[in-house]
């Protein structure tokens, strides 16, 4: 029988330690692993996912009041020499630990119990902390002074990576990062998916696999809402997160909350997962303070959404789907319309004011390349009941610009109806194609192209991935894209100026801002670089459609 110890005082412990600084503790898992823990030869009795609670000290005790001593975090070391005999009180001691939250007790065997008491061991796996037994004798101090090295030197560790992370969020706050960026440096620093949503669960920014997009982002509401309730009961409780839990951190300064950031499972980070996602959350707000009334964060949202279809960043329909409803576009029950405005400057709060004005809602994305600048991108999702007839969309051209300068110099480009995301992305490769015609000149009110009286449009739109379609149209324009190319040409621009205009050579000729003499002289050249006879009908659309190749290809 080994000789009873006995603790000659007890020191009440630390003040809880705040959920950032709890990740970077050691676990009960890590603490057992300890090579002084290996001589007592240590067995689990109660572990699972208890083994990954957080060790914020080593209290070594075998009073039997030492709950009120403790504050929750601790691993306690005892041999149990002082506890009650009888087994009802020990039920009732083991609750009063549960009760103030400590993750593990370890029982060194020999000296009071030759086996761990069933009630005890009961307790634990009800109320979920760690026990575990030792058997054979070991020094405490030695324990000790492992286990607390452990968590100092983790401490440290913590403080300097802490540091780090300070600097570059600051970094990215002082320059203005925008949100996007700030997201994307997050995701990198953690390893781990990242998500910006605002008040109302609509995502800004993701830096998502593609591959998760799908299953993700479908009913993304519902998740983010479970994710806040689960992140605020940890809170009550005043554990740290679970290694496959998610972690939610309001994005918020003076009183005002923005949205917040939630970051998926991923790997420890030194600093503690929580405190980097706090660092990027204050990174964030310094910049949205610094936006004002602009809503910054729903442009960053709208453009990579849209930008992302346009050139193909995407896995599937289906994650492509479930990020544009996550992101606040309507999909059920919706038509939907690529469009492009160019000739005036179109803003995303203007283009979204506009649909709302008929029951919808549109997304706005970049300038796409090779249209007349300033352009913009939009994705219209109306309800399926609305007719977006050419007087609709005259007014909803209208309500895109302030000035009557502005409503003369715009054209707007629309791709066809689409009944889904699939068909959607057709109608937007449409209307970059139709906007890649030609410049037109003022007039009174909005110009409008309808890809659905373009049937050619529609054509070359189809087959603009067909490596044998381009490869014929730019075999048939050689001679006059080098002639171009050479001498600083507009041989080109010419023959598009008359191919839009077939059978008028004079509107022709002030369609390429030409005197009809020069412009003639042009069309005489073109046909002998070409041998060709342009006033041929099957010739004129052989051209038609070379050109149009040509164009959608932003060239």
């Amino acid at each position: 029988m080994f000789p009873e110890r006995r603790e000659d005082v007890v020191t009440q412990t630390d003040r809880p330690t705040p959920l950032s600084a709890r990740e970077t503790l050691p676990s009960v898992r890590d603490v057992l692993a300890l090579e002084a823990f290996a001589e007592g030869v240590p067995e689990v009795l109660v572990g699972d996912g208890v083994l990954d609670g957080r060790v914020r000290w080593l209290h070594v005790s075998d009073s039997a009041g030492v709950a009120r001593l403790l504050d929750g975090g601790e691993m306690l070391l005892t041999t149990g020499s002082a506890w009650p005999d009888d087994a009802d009180e020990r039920r009732r001691f083991a609750h009063e630990l549960a009760d103030v939250g400590v993750v593990g007790v370890v029982l060194e065997l020999g000296t009071h119990f030759t086996e761990p008491p069933p009630e005890l061991v009961d307790v634990a796996r009800d109320r979920g902390f760690a026990l575990a037994v030792l058997h054979r004798e070991v020094k405490f101090v030695g324990l000790t002074q492992a286990v607390h090295g452990r968590i100092i030197s983790d401490q440290n560790d913590a403080l300097r990576a802490r540091d780090e992370v300070r600097e570059r969020f600051t970094a990215l706050a002082l320059r203005g990062s925008p949100a996007d960026f700030v997201v994307h440096q997050l995701a990198q620093t953690l390893g781990a998916p990242v998500i910006l949503e605002n008040r109302a669960h609509e995502v800004i920014a993701a830096e998502v696999p593609l591959a998760l997009e799908e299953e993700l982002f479908s009913e993304w509401e519902l998740r983010s809402r479970s994710a806040h309730r689960r992140a605020a009961q940890r809170q009550e409780r005043g554990g740290a997160p679970a290694a496959d839990e998610w972690l939610v951190v309001p994005v918020e300064a003076r009183g005002i909350r923005w949205g917040h950031l939630v970051v998926l499972p991923g790997p420890p980070h030194p600093a503690g997962r929580t405190a980097v996602l706090e660092q990027a959350a204050i990174a964030l707000a310094v910049g949205r303070l610094a936006d004002g009334d602009t809503d910054e964060w729903g442009r960053i949202s709208r453009r990579r959404l849209v930008d992302g279809l346009v050139a193909g960043r995407f896995a599937g329909i289906g994650g492509a789907a479930a990020r544009l409803e996550a992101g606040g576009l309507p999909l059920s029950g919706t038509q939907l319309f690529g469009i492009v405005a160019s000739g005036a400057v179109v803003s995303p709060e203007a283009a979204d004011a506009a649909a709302r004005g008929l029951r919808g809602r549109a997304l706005a994305g970049s300038a796409p390349d090779g249209v007349v600048q300033p352009a913009t991108t939009l994705l219209l999702s109306l309800p399926a009941h609305v007719d977006f007839s050419d007087e609709a969309v005259l007014a909803f051209a209208g309500a895109l610009v302030d000035t009557a300068e502005e409503r003369d110099r715009l054209v707007v480009s629309i791709g066809r109806r689409a009944d889904g995301v699939e068909a959607a992305l057709v109608s937007l490769r449409e209307a970059v194609d139709l906007a890649r015609g030609r410049r037109r000149k003022p007039g009174r009110g909005p110009a409008l192209r309808r890809a659905e009286d373009r049937p050619l449009v529609q054509l070359v739109t189809a087959l603009r991935g067909d490596h044998r379609v381009i490869e014929h149209g730019e075999r048939m324009l050689a001679p006059l894209i080098e002639h171009d190319l050479v001498r600083g040409g507009d041989l080109l621009d010419v023959l598009e100026a008359m191919l839009a205009h077939p059978g008028n050579r004079t509107a022709a000729a002030a369609a390429s801002h030409l005197s009809r003499s020069v412009f003639y002289q042009r069309i005489a050249l073109i046909e002998e670089l070409l041998g060709a006879d342009l006033d041929d009908g099957e010739m004129q659309t052989a051209l038609h459609i070379a050109l149009l190749v040509r164009r959608s290809a932003g060239r």
